[in-house]
């Protein structure tokens, strides 16, 4: 085995089953799956925002797994006798893994930014003390929020009730 990815590949089936699959697209035909669940707008509280999965793991990352179960099987079917034949053939899959890597890391940092930022506004946090409680933080998401809203309850910032109303844009 070359790769040893995280996940088996029943446990990316079913975290396949909750995203979408997409059809083939020329401008993107590395990616698999998409996200069935649109963000929420950033006025919806965070709690709303974490319970819908704006913050969650990339589905990037569990198509890259993929990708290693697939050059694997390719690996074992070939065996370790042709490796030319083996590079040959799977530079497409390595190709795929490689855009989704990077897709991946972007959609990861991107999330991490946008998480300390809005814990840090919506707890009057600065973004280093933030970071330092998340790093010390064993939990999911939204008990690392329900945490820092017993740790802090006169930080939490709170909307306007008209802001409450409004429908979501």
């Amino acid at each position: 085995m070359i790769y040893s990815p995280s996940l088996t590949e029943a446990q990316l089936q079913k975290q396949f089953s909750k995203l979408r699959k997409l059809n083939y697209n020329r401008f993107f035909w590395w990616r698999m799956y998409d996200n069935p669940n649109k963000p929420l707008h950033v006025y919806t509280p965070l709690l709303d925002r974490i319970k819908n999965g704006d913050f969650d793991y990339s589905h990037f990352g569990y198509q890259a797994m993929w990708c290693e179960h697939e050059m694997n099987k390719l690996y074992v079917s070939i065996g370790s006798d042709d490796m030319g034949r083996y590079v040959e053939e799977s530079s497409l899959l390595r190709t795929r893994r490689k855009r989704l890597l990077e897709d991946y890391n972007k959609d990861e940092k991107d999330k991490l930014a946008n998480l300390t930022k809005e814990l840090s506004i919506n707890f009057k946090l600065s973004r280093e003390e933030v970071k330092n409680y998340m790093e010390e933080f064993g939990g999911t998401l939204e008990e690392l929020y329900i945490s820092l809203k017993e740790k802090y309850p006169y930080n939490e910032y709170y909307l306007p009730k008209f802001l409450l109303k409004r429908p979501h844009l």
